[in-house]
């Protein structure tokens, strides 16, 4: 396995601030707009060791938070026909390994979706690192990924008259992240 120089970086132990930090998505709705969504994050943490691709990463976000503007629509959402929230309350991510490509860092790991784990890979923008006003050390970053909910056994759908489906298949993750240090 190879290396990269993070400028910045601190081996240990990072912890995700929720407060900072946010997963949303997107999908596409009746094959003309985009609909788009959150999640509120459980727990995210970080384990750095001195080589930064060998850094693992664990994080759990509660689908019962989901949030797309329309509570009705939410609620369909938790029900069976999509996450069934009820017996799967948690969408989990486990790294399986960090890697540069033509110059790209990508994070790729197992996503767990109504107890189907498949593999995912994050693009991952770093955004670099800051000491906070009380002397908390700080990291930030984003990462996108794009998954086929059908993999996931999110298969709910509707046909419409003028052709296609209300709900697209491929889901764009996004993940807007900022974690700190502990002592």
């Amino acid at each position: 396995m190879s290396t990269i120089d993070v400028p910045g970086y601190r081996a240990g132990t990072w912890n995700l601030d929720p407060s900072h930090s946010e997963v949303t998505f997107s999908v596409r709705h009746m094959m003309i707009s985009k609909v788009r969504g959150s999640f509120g994050v459980k727990s995210a943490t970080l384990i750095a060791p001195e080589n930064p691709l060998e850094a693992k990463v664990e994080a759990s976000v509660d689908v019962t938070s989901i949030d797309t503007n329309d509570e009705n629509r939410d609620a369909h959402l938790r029900s069976a026909d999509f996450f069934d929230a009820e017996n799967h309350p948690t969408m989990d991510f486990v790294s399986t390994g960090a890697r540069v490509e033509d110059g790209d860092l990508f994070v790729d790991g197992d996503l767990t979706i109504r107890g189907i784990t498949k593999p995912v890979s994050f693009a991952l923008d770093f955004g670099g690192f800051g000491t906070d006003p009380w002397g908390n050390y700080k990291a930030g970053a984003s990462a996108t990924a794009t998954i086929n909910r059908e993999d996931f056994g999110l298969t709910w759908n509707q046909a419409l008259e003028t052709g296609g489906v209300l709900v697209g298949k491929d889901i764009k993750i996004n993940l807007d992240l900022q974690g700190s240090l502990q002592a």
